[in-house]
């Protein structure tokens, strides 16, 4: 992003030297605030004034709905709104009875959950005591992942509660899957429409499609030159396992050039890769439908498109869903497999490790042609990847640490799509379709005094490494501690010479390992919080942030309960007031999670 300040501003030479230091290092979301701070002489940048009210009320995980409600901000203004943004970990329920214009922006987390720092606004406004919102309009934008049962279950929630509330519905809930943008686009073009439609009976005339008159009113900040729309083709600089021989596992290390592509990022943000099919998944699938891979096919705005290099570079070979399944079902005439998908606990279980060419196989296409499955299949979406480095001591680079999935299933080898692309396919000086995903929920501490701790096996281990990296090129003080955790120390210690080195430097207070194969009896890293529940108690009050990155299905969950249990124990609270404790955490942002 390029900001300057012309050499004939009303600025004396050094003012306007100091000004294109600063602008020089921004990135979108600073411009965003300094242009509405300046705008309105220091006022509260989070509302953009305008002729009627509206609230964007957002819950977000991993930043998607975040950022989806400041881009509704921008529609917003330039629809004539005053528009407002509110994130739910900061907003009291009762607060929602003052709002008339109500739009809702939430994430799906897990297995049906709302995010983590929303937990606590979920729980109030579904309960008795959520106020009534006669007087409300809303509209619902509900963000998940067609992979899990409960897709946008929050989304589902939110809308019929609202309505239950009293509040009036003034555009159809929309649920996005992963790959977000269309439905999006069509939900916020939609509500606008019908916020002018509905504005007659209000007090103020609202008049939509040109930007807002008032001198007040905050300039779009430029545009990234590349995105997830237009990901950066970048080159592999060098890869190599991390992993020792004789390791049961393989774990990438990749460092990747940003040079020329203008893009920056933060410790703690996730690199979005665009990857291929492999060559073998995609002659196994036409083997299994018997379709021809030069055959042409319309995609997008080309009328003629070989199928097979359609299949390599934008459907999803890997992931079977309820929707996909139900839709094959029906094209294909299989009376039976759509009745049994109807079933979301047969598709859950049956989905299990298979993917389309198992689908094939066992249940034939009848009937379809490859024009069939380029409509009714998922788009191959690109996977995010916590960043392994800091880019102050990288400079124009960005580095990742990647577990490839290897395993066998129904009869076949099955791989990971982009660890795999990764690892086998992407090779030094070849570039890949890359751009970054901010994280605001896992960040470090402003202050470089602030002690951190943090939790990170496995592949967990990414962001700690940029962590590290960042403080030692910032010159914190803060006291920081490790805990890793893998299978084997000979063989599964990751980036064992960079925590020797740092101990060494006096820039890594503690390290404790946990490794699970090494002795007669399992040891995981929530074991190792337990062992030192004092210390990590001490820590955490002395105002140190917790970090834990990697599986979330058991580990995740494991070190949650472990926190709670050590923050009882410690603080000497009960259960009640340590979950308290712990979510207060999670709202001051001193307690990230990047897990998935």
């Amino acid at each position: 992003m390029s900001h300057t300040i012309p050499s004939n501003a009303p600025f004396q030479k050094d003012q306007i030297d100091a000004l294109n230091a600063i602008l020089s290092t921004i990135d979108a979301d600073q411009a965003n605030w300094l242009s509405g701070f300046l705008s309105r002489g220091g006022g509260d940048s989070s509302t953009t004034k305008g002729s009627v009210p509206v609230t964007v009320l957002f819950g977000s995980e991993s930043g998607n709905a975040e950022t989806l409600a400041g881009r509704a901000k921008e529609s917003l203004a330039q629809a004539g709104y005053a528009a407002e943004i509110k994130d739910m970990a900061d907003v009291k329920v009762a607060d929602l009875e003052k709002i008339e214009n109500l739009l809702v922006i939430v994430s799906t987390w897990g297995e049906g959950d709302p995010p983590a720092r929303v937990e606590d606004f979920y729980e109030k406004f579904m309960g008795e005591g959520a106020p009534k919102l006669a007087k409300t309009r809303f509209s619902v934008c509900g963000l998940g992942d067609s992979s899990y049962a409960d897709f946008c279950k929050m989304g589902k929630d939110f809308d019929k509660r609202l309505a239950e509330l009293g509040a009036e519905k003034i555009f159809e809930t929309v649920e996005c899957d992963v790959e977000f943008e269309a439905p999006y686009g069509r939900w916020i073009e939609g509500t606008i429409n019908r916020l002018k439609e509905v504005a007659s009976t209000g007090a103020v005339e609202v008049k939509g499609g040109a930007s807002p008159k008032s001198d007040d009113a905050v300039s779009a900040p430029e545009k990234p030159n590349y995105d997830k729309k237009n990901p950066f083709p970048a080159p592999l600089l060098k890869k190599y396992n991390l992993n020792g021989e004789g390791s049961a596992k393989e774990t990438i290390h990749a460092e990747i050039s940003l040079e020329g592509s203008g893009l920056t990022y933060e410790a703690g943000d996730a690199l979005g890769v665009v990857p291929q099919n492999a060559p073998d998944l995609i002659s196994a699938f036409l083997e299994a439908t018997g379709i021809e891979g030069r055959e042409n096919v319309a995609f997008g705005d080309d009328l003629a498109v070989p199928f097979e290099e359609v299949l390599r570079d934008h459907l999803d070979l890997r992931v079977v869903t309820k929707l996909v399944i139900q839709k094959y079902a029906k094209i294909s005439g299989n009376q039976d497999l759509f009745e049994k998908s109807s079933d979301s606990a047969w598709v859950k279980e049956y989905a299990w490790g298979r993917d389309w060419v198992d689908v094939c196989k066992e249940y034939p296409r009848h009937g379809m042609g490859a024009g069939d499955f380029v409509r009714i299949l998922r788009p191959l979406s690109p996977r995010l990847y916590s960043i392994a480095s800091s880019i102050k001591a990288h400079p124009n680079e960005v580095h990742l640490t990647v577990g490839a999935v290897r395993y066998d299933a129904y009869g076949r080898e099955k791989k990971g799509v982009c660890s795999t692309y990764i690892a086998d396919l992407w090779n030094e000086s070849q570039t890949a379709g890359v751009y970054f995903h901010h994280n605001k929920n896992f960040k470090l501490p402003a202050d470089g005094n602030t002690p951190i701790i943090m939790v990170g096996p496995g592949t967990g281990i990414a962001p700690f490494r940029a962590f590290l990296e960042e403080r030692v090129a910032m010159g914190a003080k803060g006291k920081n501690w490790l805990i890793f955790g893998d299978q084997h120390e000979a063989t599964d210690y990751l980036y064992q010479e960079d925590w020797e080195k740092y101990q060494k430097n006096g820039h890594l207070d503690r390290v404790d390992l946990a490794f699970s194969r090494d002795q007669d009896y399992k040891i995981y890293v929530q074991d190792r919080l337990r062992e030192n529940a004092a210390a990590i108690w001490k820590w955490i009050d002395e105002g140190g942030y917790f970090y834990v990155c990697g599986d979330a299905r058991r580990m995740a969950k494991d070190v949650h309960q472990a926190l709670i249990d050590i923050i009882g124990e410690q603080g000497g609270m009960s259960v009640e007031d340590a979950t308290k404790y712990l979510k207060q955490m999670q709202k001051d942002r001193r307690y990230g999670r990047d897990v998935y």
